[in-house]
């Protein structure tokens, strides 16, 4: 009986530290997704970004 709870021990032992690595892992994949989000091109910002840099462009030289 003793070498059954051994045994038991050393499997719940494993299940929970393989439920930890899985928590991390999905935890680390919620943050990358969420950074990506916060990456992507905005809607009507980069329409005024683009037309913020064609203002701030110097005017061409006269020859």
């Amino acid at each position: 009986m003793f070498e059954y709870e051994i045994a038991t021990a050393a499997r719940r032992a494993d299940l929970l530290r393989e439920a930890a690595e899985f928590r991390v892992v999905r935890q680390a994949q919620q943050a990358r997704r969420a950074s990506s989000r916060s990456q992507e091109p905005g809607g009507p910002v980069r329409g005024l970004r683009s037309r913020l840099t064609r203002t701030a462009r110097p005017a061409p030289r006269p020859a």
